[in-house]
Formats: C-alpha cells, sequence, structure tokens
C-alpha cells in the first residue's frame, strides 16, 4: 500500500519537539516524510506540494501555490491559533481540512492561570523575595493586603478551549462566574451554568477578570482605558491569551495608579526587550509567555495530530485538533508563534 505523504515544516516546531521517539517511529512507519528547508520554502514548495496528503506546519500556502496540491488532504498548524496566512476559502471549497492543536494548551495555560492569581491573592511572588532579601514578615504582618479566592466574582472574556479549562479548576472556590463572548448566545452560556454578562459589566462588577480570548481583526485593542478604569480597586487583572486584545499603554497607565493587581503571560513583542520598563512595574506578575509550554503539552500534541492524521487518511473528518470554521477563520489576526 503506498504511504501517504506528509510534508514536514520545521517552523513554528520541529517533529522532535512534539513527538516522543516512540510516536515519531510510529510516524515514519505509517507515512512517508518530506521535511521543508528553513530557507528558499516557496521553491520547495512550488515542487513538492502536488505530491503530499498532508502539510504539518506554518507555511505560507496562496491559492496558487494551493491549486497545484490535488491531494492534499489536511494542512496541521502545530501552533495553539489558525493564522491568515492561507487561503481557508480554497481549503474549504475543495475540503482540505485545516486544523491546529490548540486543545493540548488550554490545560497548561489554565492551572498557571489560577496559579498566578492565587500567588497575587496571597502575595506568594513577593514574600518569597522578601524573605530571600531577609526582609520577611511574619503573620498577620505578611498577610495585610491578601485576600481568598474563596466567593470572588469571576469574570471570563472569551469561552474557548482556555476558559472551558480554567472554569472547573475555579469552580471549588466559587460559584460566581461570568461570561463575556460574543460568540456564544446568552442561553448557551446559561446552560452551561454560568451568567454572561457584557464586557462593561466585567469590568465593572467583577473581583477577578481573566482575559481568555483568541485575537481577531475585531477586538484587537478591545480592552482600553475606558474598561481598564472601570475595574474595582483591589481587583485582579489576569491576561492568558494574546496581548493584542489589551491595548498595552492604557493598561501600563492602570496598572500605575497602584489600586489593581495584573498578571500576565503575553506581551505585544516578544522577547521583551532587556530595558523595556514594562519590566519594573510594581503590582505585576510576570511570565515570559510559558504559561502552556511543558514538555507534556508538546508531546500531547504530536498524540493528538497522529490521531487525526489516521482519520482523515480514512477519509474522516479530524476530531482531536482545533478544526477551522468559516465564520471565525476570517477574522484571524495573531502573529506566528516566534519563541516555543
Amino acid at each position: 500500500m503506498t504511504k501517504h505523504i506528509i510534508i514536514s515544516d520545521p517552523f513554528p516546531r520541529s517533529l522532535n519537539l512534539i513527538f516522543t521517539k516512540e510516536k515519531l517511529k510510529e510516524l515514519k512507519k505509517k507515512y512517508k516524510l518530506i521535511e521543508a528547508p528553513i530557507i528558499n520554502k516557496k521553491k520547495f514548495y512550488e515542487k513538492n506540494i502536488e505530491k503530499a496528503s498532508f502539510i504539518m506546519g506554518q507555511p505560507d500556502l496562496d491559492t496558487k501555490l494551493l491549486s497545484k496540491a490535488t491531494k492534499l488532504k489536511c494542512i496541521v498548524n502545530v501552533e495553539s491559533n489558525f493564522i491568515d496566512n492561507i487561503d481557508y476559502e480554497f481549503c474549504f471549497k475543495k475540503k482540505i481540512h485545516v486544523i491546529a492543536t490548540s486543545p493540548v494548551f488550554s490545560k497548561p495555560v489554565a492551572e498557571m492561570a489560577l496559579g498566578m492569581t492565587l500567588s497575587l491573592l496571597r502575595n506568594i511572588h513577593n514574600a518569597h523575595f522578601d524573605f530571600t532579601m531577609s526582609k520577611e514578615k511574619y503573620g498577620l504582618d505578611s498577610n495585610l493586603n491578601s485576600s481568598l479566592l474563596t466567593n470572588k466574582k469571576i469574570g471570563l472574556i472569551g469561552f474557548g478551549d482556555l476558559a472551558k479549562s480554567l472554569y472547573p479548576l475555579l469552580q471549588p472556590f466559587t460559584d460566581d462566574i461570568n461570561v463575556y463572548d460574543p460568540w456564544i448566545s446568552n442561553k448557551k452560556i446559561k446552560k452551561i451554568g454560568f451568567k454572561p454578562l457584557s464586557l462593561n459589566k466585567i469590568f465593572s462588577d467583577c473581583h477577578i477578570i481573566y482575559v481568555l480570548a483568541t485575537v481577531t481583526k475585531k477586538n484587537k485593542n478591545l480592552i482600553d482605558k475606558k474598561l481598564l478604569d472601570k475595574i474595582k480597586p483591589k481587583s485582579i487583572f489576569v491576561l492568558m491569551s494574546r496581548a493584542a486584545i489589551v491595548n498595552f499603554n492604557d493598561l501600563i497607565k492602570r496598572i500605575k495608579k497602584g489600586d489593581i493587581l495584573v498578571a500576565t503571560d503575553v506581551f505585544p513583542n516578544e522577547p521583551v526587550k532587556k530595558n523595556d520598563p514594562i519590566r519594573k512595574l510594581k503590582n505585576v506578575l510576570f511570565s515570559a509567555h510559558r504559561a502552556g509550554a511543558l514538555d507534556s503539552a508538546f508531546y500531547n500534541m504530536g498524540e493528538i495530530v497522529l490521531k487525526d492524521l489516521e482519520l482523515v487518511s480514512k477519509n474522516l473528518p479530524p476530531k482531536f485538533c482545533k478544526i477551522a470554521e468559516a465564520k471565525t477563520v476570517r477574522l484571524l489576526a495573531s502573529k506566528p508563534v516566534a519563541i516555543n
């Protein structure tokens, strides 16, 4: 039986990063791999794309290239978001599946979001630093600005994979979970068991606000001074999805008022410059876009890719990776991943 051909693009992630030795061996046994070069990619794809049943990576694929891909069944984007670098309309028309491995990151990011929240509420990170500098305080003196997560009013902005992994972690602490997501009906949010709130109400009423939405052409800089100024003193703002959703200049100004706590795993430009003034901000817990980057997540990526390759090879639809949808993919605005 002739093996399906996979073009493996090393960007943004190599096969060794997302497959264990055993799973990579399984991949090579079932499929014929052709590795794309790091440079001169266009010439490579012009020559080889007509052979491929699958493309694994994040290459630029315009209509001209895709029209040559007569055997192509599926494009596997080994990243967390779809980006605007291929002709999706052509793929939908030709019934070429476009999938992304975003589900593998949702649990690691959700756990990090919870951890950062607890650290901010109880000042764990600063108390640790004080101890290392022999400046620690004991007992109540060390908790004058601390509070519990229990019974806090939570606001989730976006109800995709991240939110669906985060809310079960929050439920043991509070049942007051509120959701803003313009893509989901209020009826559906209520059916899940949460309260739909307007964006204004999320910012004015909630004690802890999580930004979990995918960035689109419609929500760039959605969270600006007007919304940030609505945040109540002593509240917490946690940014875990994409920096472009937030006007960072407005966020920095809000942080400098000194009455809220902020955690962020993402930044407008990564890596952040060593002399960037953001590094000196107080009341902020920083994470260098590392929330989802676990070995287990990357290897899980290989697992779900193998499963979906198997399904698509049998002319069945993929069901483990995220599938690009016509109604949302037109609004994509994510940048390619810069750092693994």
